[in-house]
């Protein structure tokens, strides 16, 4: 059963409905580094990703990667081998922080878009992660911690998420 984003506040899973947020500039199929839209299509999650330090393990079925300082999420149009994966920060490379200073990516599971047959350019750091407002992402799915939690007991490695 997929995770099914309905449109801009509106994810459901199983029986649940939860409200969530997406990306500025909304939806498209021919998503773009930096164009502030969320990517159309259906994809696979990754591991839950987890501040240790900040958060007590959750009940899940996911692996479970704890956040390091030096981890960043790499969106380098330049670098062919690193480009929207898990990095260790280097200076040299463009990135996503994800030891951040706010909540956001206290959680967060990646979005398997543009991961195999990468598109150089063609997106990256896709992530579901927490929000507590509601406002428009730079391209992710924002959901509340409360309704992350639950997610997180529901779904397991072989859980999709279509975007409509």
């Amino acid at each position: 059963m997929p995770i099914i984003i309905k449109n801009k506040d509106t994810l459901i899973f199983d029986d649940f409905i939860m409200k969530c947020c997406i990306g500025k500039r909304g939806f498209t199929k021919n998503k773009i580094e930096g164009d502030k839209k969320t990517p159309t299509g259906k994809f696979n999650l990754g591991s839950l990703y987890l501040r240790g330090d900040r958060k007590i393990k959750p009940i899940t079925k996911l692996d479970i990667v704890y956040i390091k300082k030096n981890m960043g999420w790499c969106n380098d149009i330049r670098s062919k081998g690193y480009y929207n994966k898990l990095i260790k920060i280097k200076s040299n490379l463009r990135h996503e922080k994800l030891y951040r200073k706010d909540y956001k990516y206290n959680f967060f599971i990646p979005i398997k878009f543009n991961w195999k047959n990468k598109k150089i350019g063609g997106g990256s750091a896709i992530f579901i992660h927490l929000t507590k407002n509601y406002k428009p992402t730079a391209g992710c799915i924002g959901v509340s911690e409360k309704d992350f939690l639950i997610l997180i007991k529901l779904i397991n490695k072989k859980t999709t998420i279509k975007i409509l």
